[in-house]
């Protein structure tokens, strides 16, 4: 009656046991990338685009009934007065002006607006994301020359436990391609060798150390 029981236990104990060897297996391998290029290309940006949950500043001239200032709701849009439901992630400031104009348009003559960034998140896909032993990980905003250490300052640095030198860069803009990014040498060592430019879309992973 007991049998199932047992076999249960033991395909966890056995699933457990091989995640942990692919653990390490993965963090062997993690010495073989190649290093992360310490500059980004500059024609990475084309413009900063509105994400969901930034909060926004809507001023339009000589009207400031109709001015407001709003959060991007999750589903990327927002709602101003006379204006409901305006898709907004994605956009450029200036190009959600026009959009507000056009809008507006139907209502006063000549609207004049003015869309400024007051809380910054970024579009999803253009966030850096920083997972693993980062003192508190997080999705942070990409900006323009965000470096490495610009990152990790952000979150914090490295915890007691991190293997930073193990760490490995994930670049979406290069459809997932990794690398090798030594954190601890820049960190503890002031290696500023160490340091790289970031792209929108990265992830930094920082494993655990196991010795």
């Amino acid at each position: 009656m007991n049998q199932p029981r047992i076999q249960s236990r033991a395909r966890a104990r056995w699933l457990l046991i091989a995640s942990f060897a692919i653990g390490l297996s993965a963090c062997g391998s993690f010495n073989s990338l190649p290093p992360a290029p310490r500059h980004a290309d500059a024609s990475v940006s084309s413009g900063y685009q509105i994400g969901a949950l930034d909060e926004l500043s809507v001023v339009v001239w000589r009207n400031p009934d109709l001015s407001a200032t709003v959060t991007v709701r999750p589903d990327g849009k927002i709602s101003l007065p006379l204006v409901e439901n305006l898709p907004a992630a994605g956009l450029r400031p200036e190009d959600l002006s026009r959009k507000i104009e056009a809008a507006l348009g139907k209502y006063i003559r000549e609207p004049v607006v003015t869309v400024v960034v007051n809380r910054a998140l970024g579009e999803t896909s253009a966030q850096v994301r920083i997972v693993g032993e980062a003192a508190k990980p997080q999705a942070v905003a990409f900006r323009q020359n965000m470096t490495l250490l610009d990152v990790m300052i952000q979150v914090g640095g490295l915890t007691d436990f991190a293997d930073g030198n193990n760490a490995v860069l994930v670049r979406g803009s290069e459809n997932g391609k990794q690398y090798s990014v030594k954190i601890k040498d820049l960190l503890r060592r002031g290696d500023i060798s160490a340091n790289v430019d970031m792209k929108p879309g990265d992830i930094l992973i920082i494993p655990q150390s196991w010795f």
